[in-house]
C-alpha cells in the first residue's frame, strides 16, 4: 500500500486571521492568547469548529511567519510553548472523556510502532475500501471525518492535523516537550504493570511448585 498522503483526499485548509479572531503578533507573549473559543466549542460538543479553532491557534502560536503563510511548518512547532500545547490537549481530553487530544494520539502512535499508516488506520483517518484485498484510502476532508463523539468514534480521531505536506508536523507535535511527561508516565505505568504481572506469575509458579513437590509422609 502506498503510504504517501494523497492531496486529493487530505485537503489543505488555511485560515485567515481576521479581526474577528484573536491574533497574536510575534512580539506578544503566548500567555496572552485566549483559549475561550476552543473551550466554548468543545463544551458544546461542536468538534468540527473546535478542530478549526485548534488549527488557527497553532498558526498563531507558531509565530508571525506562520500567520502570514496561513499554515505551520514542522520546524516552527518548537516555538509553541509547552503550556499552550498542554492547554489545548487538556481541553480536548476533558471534553471527550479522554478520547481526543494530542497526548491520546501520541500513545496510539507509539503503540503503532511509530508507523503512520497503522496510526492513520487506528484513529480512523483512513477508511477500508470495499475490495477483495484489504486496502485503505484516506478520508476526504471534511465530509468523511467524524465530528461527533459516540461509541463508533475511533479513539484519537481528533484533532486533525493537516498531513498534506507530509507527517513531520504531526511527528514534531508528538515529540514536543509538552508531552514528555505523558510519555514518561505511560512508560512508568507499563513498568508497574510488568512488575505486577511478573509478581503474580512468580506467586502462581510458587504455589504450583508447592502443590507439585509437597512431600507425602504417609506410608
Amino acid at each position: 500500500m502506498d503510504t504517501r498522503l494523497r492531496s486529493s483526499s487530505f485537503s489543505c485548509v488555511t485560515f485567515s486571521l481576521s479581526q474577528a479572531t484573536s491574533t497574536t503578533p510575534s512580539s506578544t507573549s503566548q500567555g496572552s492568547i485566549s483559549f475561550d473559543v476552543l473551550k466554548k466549542h468543545l463544551t458544546a460538543k461542536e468538534y468540527e469548529k473546535a478542530d478549526e479553532e485548534t488549527r488557527r491557534l497553532l498558526i498563531v502560536l507558531a509565530g508571525e511567519a506562520a500567520q502570514k503563510r496561513g499554515y505551520v511548518f514542522f520546524s516552527e512547532v518548537q516555538f509553541i510553548s509547552e503550556s499552550a500545547l498542554k492547554t489545548i490537549d487538556e481541553l480536548w481530553r476533558v471534553h471527550s472523556d479522554n478520547k481526543f487530544g494530542y497526548s491520546v494520539q501520541k500513545k496510539i502512535f507509539k503503540k503503532s510502532n511509530e508507523d503512520f499508516t497503522k496510526f492513520f488506520i487506528k484513529v480512523g483517518w483512513m477508511k477500508k475500501l470495499d475490495t477483495e484485498m484489504e486496502q485503505y484510502n484516506y478520508r476526504s476532508f471534511p465530509t468523511e471525518f467524524i465530528w461527533e463523539l459516540n461509541g463508533d468514534t475511533p479513539e484519537g480521531h481528533l484533532p486533525l492535523t493537516n498531513a498534506l505536506r507530509g507527517t513531520q508536523l504531526l511527528y514534531n507535535i508528538f515529540n514536543h516537550p509538552a508531552f514528555d511527561e505523558e510519555q514518561e508516565q505511560e512508560e512508568s505505568d507499563d513498568d508497574v504493570a510488568a512488575v505486577e504481572e511478573k509478581g503474580l506469575k512468580e506467586k502462581d509458579d510458587s504455589s504450583l511448585a508447592k502443590k507439585v513437590f509437597k512431600p507425602n509422609y504417609s506410608f
